[in-house]
């Protein structure tokens, strides 16, 4: 029987198109897209707030449009995802805009998660969470493509040196890129209560950074324990009472009764404070209230009260 002869013929593209045609085709060129075209990137670790800023990019994308295209990049089948310009993308819709100039590259994966990060972190404001989560994709990148050359200012890098890469990048330590990441294994409670103490909300409970990273080695099931006690004791805490949880989680000695003795301890120049139990006041106040908000109520009551019976005193 004769062996069959493989034949390799050309594609239609190579039949009907010319060298230059098809060399055209793949350069990179600023395009108007459809917004309605672009999805957004999966996963993605950034904030887009309607915040004050938002409304300020709006106004400009208004009157002058949007100066700096955004990255996208050619999805399976049809449309764009952004890569870089979510921001952008936002403040043309609320600008009535139906498109957006934008720039489209072919990346793969690990390409478009990298630049994504990289565009995002050289905002002047990024909370915790949103380093964590981008530090997180962008280490795990890395390591799957082994350290690509033309992303980062170095030649190809070990596994091992990563974290150091991007600490490198964006000027902190390779160690500290780990406690970021370290945040995503929270729960998103305590997510929120990090991402406070960089909002400064008074009213909102918060957890620092360093007790933050020790809780994260608790199992999710003694997070949520923790974070009913917190909030029925209305404190959070230090870094020397998260390593004492911790230390008791990893002996399989952790228990609700051991998180409210720790969360009780008075803490180093903790002033003397005055605790009223929950169930007395809280038929005053809806449940979403603050505890900073029952604070300011309760003491303002205490002041009303103390000037009427200074008006009765002076009054006899």
């Amino acid at each position: 029987m004769a062996n069959a002869i493989k034949l390799n013929l050309p594609s239609a593209d190579d039949l009907f198109t010319t060298q230059e045609e098809r060399d055209d085709a793949q350069r990179e060129r600023v395009m108007d897209l459809p917004l309605s075209e672009i999805s957004d990137f999966p996963s993605h670790p950034f904030k887009v707030k309607m915040d004050a800023e938002m409304q300020e990019m709006s106004e400009s994308v208004k009157q002058y449009g949007v100066l700096v295209p955004g990255l996208v990049r050619p999805k399976e089948g049809r449309g764009y995802e952004m890569v870089a310009g979510h921001r952008r993308k936002m403040a043309s819709e609320l600008a009535g805009r139906g498109e957006m100039p934008c720039i489209v590259r072919n990346l793969t994966d690990d390409e478009a998660t990298i630049i994504m990060v990289d565009s995002n972190l050289q905002r002047e404001r990024i909370l915790p969470s949103e380093k964590a989560f981008a530090y997180k994709m962008k280490l795990e990148a890395m390591n799957r493509q082994g350290q690509r050359t033309d992303l980062t200012s170095r030649p190809l890098v070990r596994k091992s040196e990563s974290a150091d890469v991007i600490g490198e990048q964006t000027g902190e330590s390779g160690r500290q890129i780990y406690r970021y990441i370290r945040l995503t294994e929270l729960i998103p409670e305590f997510v929120e209560m990090v991402d406070n103490t960089v909002e400064r909300d008074k009213d909102k409970q918060q957890i620092a950074m360093r007790p933050a990273v020790e809780l994260s080695y608790l199992p999710k099931e003694e997070q949520q324990t923790l974070r009913e006690a917190i909030e029925s004791e209305d404190c959070t805490p230090s870094h020397v009472q998260a390593m004492k949880i911790r230390k008791f989680s990893e002996e399989g000695r952790l228990s609700e009764d051991v998180i409210l003795s720790i969360l009780q301890e008075e803490k180093p120049n903790q002033a003397e404070q005055f605790k009223l139990p929950k169930e007395k006041i809280s038929r005053f106040f809806a449940p979403e209230t603050s505890a900073k908000t029952i604070e300011d109520t309760i003491v303002k009551a205490l002041e009303l009260w103390k000037q009427r019976e200074r008006s009765r005193n002076d009054a006899r």
